[in-house]
């Protein structure tokens, strides 16, 4: 199951969608998850899996790397489902004992399923195709004008970057430490719910004693490296948008436009 957890990682590449600028995919994750929103019938939310579908295919992640990602939001994707498909008013297509399934009912589980599903995969995407350092650029780029205001920006960008950064990395850790309880024959399978949360205690003490020390050589590190905050600082790689950045930005833009519209149309 953990290793089933992907977000944050990074897979390198040479395709478009790797080479474009970290900002224009940031945009693009917003325009997506406004469109997501925004659907409201078939012909929208398939406009939006054919988005979905066009970025997998160019960014040549596969599409296995974003279902195994899926894995653990499984339980919480059915229970949405389920809450839909029974807590909706509508025409009854199935009534047993108090549960009643209605048309709306049954509609809204399927877009509520796929609306989860499009969004988690999307979002996935872009930390497969940047890099947490070209991430950290590219957020602190779009929120530069916050600034003015006396926003931390590079501080905030830098604390999404070291979590997204060191989500696989305390994965790795907690396999390596379930492993080795394993071994001394600590069980976390067998039981009830309530067993196994008592049997994950163990499990949580060293991790987070783990977790503590990883921060604290990183703290030391950045320390002796004279790490100081963002002002003054310069960076070797500079962001420059290109025309296929503009390209795929209004072409994000024209598919929300349209999926905003065709929604608001009743289509």
């Amino acid at each position: 199951m953990l290793k089933d957890i992907t977000l944050g990682q990074y897979f390198p590449g040479d395709t478009i969608a790797h080479r474009l600028d970290p900002r224009t995919k940031l945009i693009l994750v917003v325009l997506y998850i406004v469109g997501l929103f925004c659907a409201k019938n078939v012909l929208t939310y398939a406009m939006m899996m054919a988005a979905l579908f066009l970025c997998v295919k160019v960014s040549k992640v596969g599409a296995r790397a974003l279902l195994r990602g899926l894995k653990p939001v499984l339980l919480i994707i059915a229970f949405t489902a389920v809450l839909n498909l029974f807590f909706t008013s509508g025409d009854t297509l199935v009534q047993w004992w108090i549960f009643r399934i209605t048309k709306q009912g049954l509609q809204m589980a399927v877009f509520m399923v796929l609306r989860i599903t499009m969004l988690i995969m999307g979002t996935f995407l872009l930390t497969y195709t940047t890099s947490p350092i070209t991430l950290t650029d590219g957020l602190e780029s779009l929120m530069n004008p916050l600034k003015k205001l006396r926003v931390p920006v590079h501080e905030l960008s830098m604390m999404m970057s070291i979590a997204l950064r060191f989500i696989p990395t305390l994965i790795e850790e907690t396999d390596k430490i379930m492993s080795a309880q394993k071994a001394r024959g600590a069980d976390f399978e067998s039981g009830n719910l309530l067993q196994r949360a008592k049997a994950m205690i163990p499990l949580l003490v060293p991790l987070f004693i783990s977790a503590f020390r990883r921060a604290d050589e990183l703290a030391v590190a950045m320390e002796c490296r004279c790490y100081h905050g963002g002002e003054g600082r310069t960076k070797l790689h500079v962001l420059h948008y290109k025309a296929a950045d503009y390209l795929v930005i209004m072409g994000g833009l024209v598919l929300t436009t349209a999926v905003i519209m065709l929604g608001r149309m009743g289509y």
